[in-house]
């Protein structure tokens, strides 16, 4: 007869699970194990575990990605894809490592890795950033079954920052004219749209004909973008950056490009095979920016927020007024800004149509730094 298996284990098809009421606690969970005498000591650990916990206070060894995958699991930001991104990117540097080790040492090997990459650090200290999310819930809010927070303190974590932020870049007219005509048809458009609007890449990826709004009154129409995240069948839209709902109204360019659109797609304004583009920055764009020969950061093209730069110092060398331009940039006002009389808009749209055409008068000089040495 073969021996009794420890009491608490169950095979559920090739492994073995714990089910097991340990010092009144329930354990129940995947021992990961196919043989009988390993899943047996992973129980004989959990249990010492257990009691270790509750005899003396010792904390049971949890590792980072164990502390990962519990704030993954419960937060609620909007960005938590970035989120899943980057500790995807950590895992293979701090994953397998006790969370109560994690500090600026044991995140160095990762911290050079990515400057070997190329990687900017306002992107690595946006990695870390969540990093010392974790490590702050895990000093102060999680608390295990004996009431113990899951380390003591959180480290000190300092951001790198080497000066290398991307400088933004706004088009010329001549420019303009040169990289669009290299982009395909369907970036071409989004392109133009984006640079007589100042809409952030992701609500021209995302913009819906629900989200169209007429306006009788001046025989025409504009576009809100949500503030607010919203569930669609699709995707989750993840709201404005400022939480603000935004306003985007069209001159005679964004307009036609617009029309041209209606009827391609029930739901999107600018589809991609028949679903939504998830963003511009592809690279078609990158090949179109060599192509046009224009300046990159080291070896990466720039994206198409310089198109935002460029409806900004465009509106400005036309001489919009300020506010006038922050509203048209979405940038964060105090005030609801969906809320607006027909001569109010009228404004914002005689505003965007000064900026329509190199005849305009509006003109930009470009000033560019010497290269050192």
């Amino acid at each position: 007869m073969g021996r009794k298996k420890t009491p608490g284990l169950v095979k559920r098809g090739d492994c073995w699970h714990i089910d097991k009421k340990v010092r009144g606690r329930r354990l129940c969970e995947s021992t990961g194990e196919s043989d009988l005498g390993k899943a047996e000591e992973y129980l004989a650990r959990k249990i010492e575990e257990i009691r270790q916990a509750s005899v003396y206070g010792v904390r049971p060894v949890r590792t980072f990605r164990m502390a990962a995958t519990k704030f993954l699991n419960e937060s609620c930001k909007r960005s938590l894809a970035r989120d899943a991104d980057c500790l995807k990117q950590l895992d293979a540097f701090i994953g397998d490592l006790e969370i109560r080790k994690v500090h600026m040492g044991t995140l160095q090997p990762y911290i050079e890795t990515r400057k070997g990459q190329g990687i900017k650090s306002g992107t690595i200290s946006r990695d870390l950033a969540v990093v010392r999310r974790i490590l702050t819930l895990s000093a102060r809010v999680w608390r295990d079954e004996n009431n113990q927070p899951w380390i003591d303190t959180a480290p000190l974590l300092e951001l790198p920052n080497w000066e290398d932020a991307a400088e933004p870049y706004p088009l010329t007219w001549d420019e303009q004219q040169q990289f669009f005509k290299l982009l395909p048809d369907y970036l071409h458009k989004m392109a133009l749209f984006k640079v007589n609007t100042g809409l952030r890449e992701q609500g021209v990826c995302w913009l819906r004909w629900d989200w169209e709004v007429k306006v009788p009154a001046l025989k025409t129409s504009i576009f809100i973008t949500p503030g607010k995240s919203v569930a669609y069948d699709d995707g989750i839209w993840p709201g404005e950056k400022n939480k603000e709902d935004q306003i985007v109204v069209l001159n005679r360019i964004a307009g036609s490009v617009v029309e041209g659109q209606r009827g391609l797609h029930p739901t999107y304004v600018f589809p991609f095979k028949e679903k939504r583009l998830e963003r511009m920055h592809t690279t078609s764009w990158k090949n179109a920016w060599k192509k046009a020969k224009l300046p990159c950061d080291g070896s990466f093209t720039k994206g198409p927020h310089n198109l935002k730069h460029t409806f900004g110092r465009r509106l400005r060398a036309a001489g919009v007024a300020f506010e006038t331009r922050k509203v048209l940039l979405h940038h964060t006002t105090g005030d609801i800004t969906t809320h607006y009389s027909s001569a109010e808009l009228q404004e914002l749209i005689d505003a965007v149509n000064r900026i329509c055409t190199m005849e305009s008068g509006v003109s930009l000089t470009v000033l560019k730094r010497a290269n050192a040495g």
